[in-house]
């Protein structure tokens, strides 16, 4: 790849991450250019000289993950900064070390759920809050393209770090582990960093236990390490159904995503489990004299979320959709615990940041303790709460089409928190553009009935699509 020394391409650098091909847009110079930028960046956000920096470095199991991780570290030590490198990891483990170390920041180098061939980098400051497109990922791409010329007359040190077993026992501290009983679990690590991570805590708590696509494997024999795609899900429900399993557990690569699959083979809608999860939460909370807790929902939720936090005495707070939005308004107003409907959950005693782990084992001893099946506990949601499921649509002038729709639907409570949000009694809607393509995406449910989200939903795709 030549040339590249000068500038990465600049699509590299997203909303939440960097990310691209390995190879033909990230290969090791860019690794070492993104990690001395970083320095620099963390350095201006921490107000410190390089030299006082501590930044924690964590790679998945991706074939290119060992030399891209190398030059990544190599770019954070020439700057001078001090790395403690955590090796082969969950990006939740790299969230830990930043989080329990009081690190300045972290590297996880990790494409998450994206196929075999792409590679990237997901960036935290202090806090294990993500470096965002609005803040620190752009500027690395700009410290890159003003040139970055010599490093730190001094050198960072390196430390090498195991987390496996303190971290599991910080995990472990969520639940009551005598309260989970020996139920029947399909778990699908999609060759990513679940098997290693999650699975001896689950040995731990007596399950029955069916492993598949549990061992880290880069190739992705099977399917791609993306539970949220219908194709990579199809063998779990399979294996669910075929097993009479209680429920179905799929991590995406990097595992700090996890879905999952109830013992009829469905699949959990996120806003459901963000409900369930939030139950959970709160019912281990029952200090009287304590202040009520927030819990954090996304725009694109089922009301299911804010009435199952009321009921179970929290206070629901709605927020824009992306982990930064998240683990910032948390860190800076509290909040017990945050969920949103693409997986990502994110807890108050764990930095604020979004785990794979922790669900699991909440979900575990929710059931357990509830005496109820999976599809038991979602029942009163099916039959009240009616979701579209995130529907995108390719519009060139997406803010011209959103102010059509808020013209449209102009009798119904509106709020611009992110996108556009319709509001009426039975029913609402929320849409918002893609950061990174010409899409809008629709969110919609109704309280009526499916029949009634299905012509509502025709109805708001016929004037986006107009």
């Amino acid at each position: 790849m030549t040339g590249m020394e000068t500038h990465p391409p600049p699509g590299i650098f997203k909303a939440y991450d960097v990310r691209g091909l390995y190879g033909e847009q990230i290969d090791g110079d860019v690794a070492e250019q993104i990690g001395r930028a970083f320095v620099r960046v963390l350095a201006d956000l921490a107000s410190k000289p390089a030299s006082e920096l501590k930044v924690g470095l964590g790679r998945d199991m991706r074939l290119s993950a060992p030399e891209l991780a190398a030059r990544y570290r190599e770019g954070l030590l020439m700057e001078g900064a001090s790395v403690l490198d955590a090796g082969m990891v969950g990006s939740e483990m790299l969230y830990y070390l930043v989080g329990s170390r009081g690190l300045d920041g972290g590297l996880m180098c990790t494409a998450s759920h994206n196929p075999k061939a792409y590679t990237g980098a997901k960036l935290v400051r202090q806090g294990a809050i993500a470096l965002s497109g609005d803040e620190g990922i752009q500027d690395i791409r700009r410290t890159i393209e003003a040139g970055l010329g010599e490093g730190a007359q001094t050198r960072g040190t390196l430390e090498q770090v195991e987390l496996y077993e303190e971290f599991q026992e910080a995990a472990l501290k969520f639940i009551d582990p005598s309260a989970v009983k020996p139920l029947k679990v399909v778990v699908d690590g999609g060759n990513g960093m679940a098997g290693p991570m999650v699975g001896p805590l689950l040995e731990r708590l007596g399950l029955d236990l069916i492993e598949t696509y549990w061992t880290p494997n880069g190739e992705f024999p099977d399917h791609e390490p993306n539970p949220l795609l219908e194709e990579n899900r199809k063998f779990i429900i399979d294996k669910v159904r075929e097993s009479g399993a209680d429920l179905g557990i799929a991590w995406d690569g990097d595992a700090d995503r996890c879905f999952f699959i109830d013992d009829t083979g469905a699949f959990v809608d996120g806003d459901f489990l963000t409900a369930l999860l939030a139950e959970s939460l709160l019912s281990k909370r029952s200090d009287p004299t304590r202040p009520a807790e927030s819990i954090l929902y996304d725009v694109r939720a089922s009301r299911a979320v804010a009435d199952t936090v009321r009921a179970a005495g929290g206070v629901p707070r709605v927020n824009r959709v992306g982990h930064a939005f998240f683990k910032t308004r948390m860190h800076k107003e509290g909040g017990l615990f945050g969920g949103e409907v693409s997986g990502h959950y994110y807890f108050q005693d764990f930095y604020c940041a979004d785990s794979g782990t922790i669900p699991a084992l909440l979900m575990l001893e929710h059931l357990s303790r509830m005496g109820k099946k999976l599809s038991e506990l979602l029942r009163p949601y099916h039959e009240r709460y009616f979701i579209s499921g995130e529907i995108n649509s390719e519009v060139k002038d997406q803010q011209a089409k959103m102010r059509e729709i808020a013209e449209r639907y102009n009798d119904a409570r509106q709020e611009e928190l992110d996108g556009i949000s319709i509001d009426y009694e039975d029913w609402h809607f929320n849409v918002r553009p893609s950061n990174t393509e010409p899409l809008l995406r629709l969110c919609l449910e109704s309280l009526e009935s499916r029949e009634d989200m299905e012509r509502r939903r025709d109805e708001v795709l016929a004037l986006i699509r107009s």
